[in-house]
């Protein structure tokens, strides 16, 4: 029995997408003979690396909105004003 080349094809695709899936996690340190980035300006010590890859509150703000669950009448805008001519 003949296997289809595209058949192959797509299994050996499949296995190598699984094997560039696996991989060990560890801390991140840069490469051989190269360093972090200068310290900020106005900061004596250099940031470490999960410090420079957090998020700022201002990057991923928490999210304190109520969402509304019917709907319900508009409030007066004082701002919004009729065109002028």
């Amino acid at each position: 029995m003949r296997v289809h080349p595209i058949l192959t094809l797509g299994a050996a695709l499949c296995l190598a997408a699984t094997l560039a899936g696996c991989g060990t996690m560890g801390d991140l340190k840069p490469k051989e003979g190269k360093a972090l980035p200068v310290a900020p300006f106005g900061r004596a010590d250099r940031p470490a690396s999960p410090e420079l890859l957090g998020q700022t509150t201002q990057a991923r703000p928490a999210r304190n909105v109520e969402l509304h669950t019917r709907s319900e009448p508009r409030t007066d805008d004082p701002f919004d004003l009729p065109p002028q001519d």
